[in-house]
């Protein structure tokens, strides 16, 4: 493979990007793609050398700088960068403007662009030495041969991603958000509820499957970024092949000759060519259907690689549509909900790591280990909450021979299946494990293997928790959680609390350590799910009724497991009540039960603090797996009913002083 350009420009030699050289390298990932098949025939060129006037946009009109896909398959990113082209305030963002270009005394051959990336904007710099074949680009370019701003913002979004073969498959809206920094949401067009929606990876919730109405979007129909895509070939389509994304360009209501109105959509095509014969096409039936002087006026608008439909056609043809959100001059986010301005937004990132905060779904008894964050909402207003996770690459081994075509194989390959769940609070101190029991106010709904998934609801004030999961425990990844509200917010991570007992002026605390271990095959017993719940160590205590003479909490229980972060076991523990019991019976019975620390969570310990009437009880510590060994402590703090020696001698201060450290630290 060669490289040509390597030209000097007053006495300077052009810049060449030893980071992604003009070599098989920054072409290949694995050689898995359509694409491999070029490798010996692909040379590396400068735009000056492939036309006379090379420029980056084209003069004085505007369709000439939509992108025109190659002979690679990136139609998904082509999609978002006609949003640009409509936005000029967001193109600058990603291209700054005033950049030496061919012709320039600055000209040095590079060029700069940038990239929203998990919550900060990029800047990649590239060489403008672009892959050929026959001095003619292979990949995407603009409809004007001398327009160049699609070919190298698609080489520094190759750069971005590691190689050009790993911008084949994709989805529109990652690229829309890469490029805008906003958001973006896919919308079904299929049949609500269908058999292929019922996935594995949905939890405890009812799932809801959004389908696509366009009056919903109307109030912004002029301002947002729409892409339609079909994973299959309809009739009257048989060009589209599988899994490819169209722009919407513009949709319209138009007044029939019979009093009625049609939806027509007009869609921009990034092969360059129409591939829809239907009733609106140049010569359908449709056009009959309207005044002369609109149809023709309608028709005129259409440029290479457009065509018109109507409503029920649009909907025959495409499987889902992309729909990503407008973006004031000011880099304020619109509700395609409502249109109100988002003036107000935060963002915080996090991580699932196994055996320490990879809880699962909520179908999991470890999902409360999960990161856990705090939300409050200062006025009623609408809120946008996103759920972003860092893409994983496939390893080139593993996934060499897997057709890339399929998109669901590809997201399983990238993405952990993510939701987002979130409940009202009414005070910040709260029992978890009941409010996790009680189903949330607002929630994904799903786990979906996607980039990221998008919460929205109009919310009263108060705190709200937000838990982010992966469907499956010990899934690890980085995330973004990102706040957009119309109102005043704040989040912030909820950090987990050491174990602490309530101090009192008329009383003292006594805690107690018991030793224990969950041994393979005899006290490893598991949770109550299993039969061998009953081989766990057992625990007694008493609770005196000098304890019960003043209201509140007088027990604390902390069961800790000692092993290492990276490797530990969901535990948990519960307390049941004792009475007379006949000699065969050595077990507490479940109608006996007080009191319990679960949903069992992979954390190094568990605690619960309550309040117990006077008696003899027993604790039971657990992991939910039975024969998971692992050695533990068990620590029982109980109030005593004594009144703290006020003494005015150092002893006596010293103890007081000892008997509260005691206290802190248990």
């Amino acid at each position: 493979m060669k490289a040509e350009g390597r030209a000097e420009c007053g006495g300077e030699a052009l810049f060449e990007d030893p980071d992604f050289p003009p070599e098989d390298t920054s072409l290949f990932h694995d050689r898995s793609t359509p694409i491999a098949r070029l490798q010996a025939d692909i040379t590396w060129r400068r735009p000056q050398e492939i036309c006379q006037t090379p420029a980056l946009f084209p003069d004085n009109n505007n369709n000439l700088g939509h992108a025109k896909q190659g002979l690679l398959g990136d139609c998904w990113f082509l999609c978002a960068c006609t949003f640009l082209l409509k936005n000029k305030h967001l193109l600058n963002k990603v291209l700054p403007p005033d950049q030496p270009q061919w012709g320039s005394s600055r000209y040095r051959g590079s060029f700069q662009f940038c990239f929203w990336q998990q919550g900060h904007w990029t800047n990649v710099k590239i060489d403008d030495l672009l892959p050929c074949i026959n001095s003619t680009l292979c990949f995407s370019r603009c409809h004007s041969p001398s327009a160049f701003w699609v070919a190298l913002l698609e080489k520094a979004y190759a750069k971005l991603h590691g190689s050009y073969e790993r911008l084949w498959a994709g989805q529109v809206s990652e690229a829309l958000v890469d490029l805008t920094g906003g958001l973006a949401e896919r919308w079904s067009l299929g049949v609500l509820g269908s058999e292929k929606e019922q996935r594995p990876e949905q939890d405890s919730d009812q799932v809801r499957r959004r389908g696509l109405d366009l009056n919903l979007l109307y109030s912004v129909k002029d301002e947002l970024a729409i892409s339609c895509s079909t994973h299959s070939s309809p009739g009257g389509a048989s060009e589209l092949g599988q899994y490819h994304a169209l722009s919407v360009m513009e949709w319209l209501d138009v007044k029939t000759l019979s009093g009625s109105e049609a939806l027509l959509l007009r869609i921009r095509n990034p092969w360059g060519r129409c591939s829809w014969v239907g009733a609106w096409t140049e010569s359908g039936s449709g056009w009959s259907s309207i005044d002369r002087a609109s149809a023709l006026e309608l028709q005129s608008r259409v440029t290479e690689g457009e065509f018109w439909l109507d409503e029920t056609e649009f909907m025959t043809l495409f499987d889902d549509v992309t729909v990503g959100f407008p973006i004031s001059e000011d880099g304020h986010l619109k509700s395609i909900y409502t249109g109100n301005l988002l003036t107000h937004n935060h963002h915080t990132a996090g991580r699932w790591m196994k055996g320490h905060s990879a809880g699962g779904s909520r179908n999991s008894s470890s999902y409360s280990s999960n990161p856990k964050y705090w939300f409050k909402v200062c006025e009623r207003g609408e809120v946008l909450v996103s759920l972003i996770q860092h893409r994983k690459w496939r390893h080139t081994e593993k996934y060499a021979q897997t057709p890339l075509e399929n998109g669901d194989n590809t997201k399983h390959q990238h993405y952990q299946a993510i939701a987002l769940h979130m409940w009202k609070v009414e005070k910040k101190r709260f029992n978890l494990s009941r409010m996790l029991n009680k189903p949330p106010c607002a929630s994904t709904h799903c786990h979906a293997y996607e980039r990221e998934v998008i919460l929205h609801g109009q919310l009263e004030p108060g705190y709200y928790l937000l838990i982010p999961s992966t469907y499956q425990p010990g899934a690890e990844a980085h995330f973004l959680i990102r706040v957009f509200a119309s109102s005043s917010t704040s989040l912030c991570a909820l950090k987990s609390p050491a174990p602490s007992l309530p101090l009192t002026i008329d009383g003292e605390w006594e805690t107690s350590f018991f030793r224990g271990s969950w041994v393979e095959g005899t006290t490893a017993g598991g949770s109550r799910n299993f039969p061998s719940y009953l081989q766990n160590p057992c625990f007694p205590f008493t609770v005196s009724a000098e304890s019960t003479e003043t209201a509140g909490v007088n027990v604390t229980v902390t069961l800790h497991q000692s092993r290492p972060d990276t490797d530990l076991h969901p535990i948990g523990f519960h307390m049941y009540k004792n009475h007379k019991v006949s000699p065969e019976q050595t077990f507490p019975r479940d109608k006996d039960l007080v009191a319990s620390c679960v949903p069992h969570c992979y954390t190094q310990d568990v605690s619960l603090t309550c309040c117990l009437s006077a008696g003899a009880y027993t604790i039971v510590p657990s992991t939910y797996q039975p024969d998971c060994p692992a050695d533990f402590t068990l620590s029982l703090a109980r109030k005593i009913h004594r009144k703290v020696v006020k003494s005015q001698e150092m002893l006596g201060r010293t103890i007081q002083e000892i008997s509260h450290i005691s206290v802190m630290q248990s």
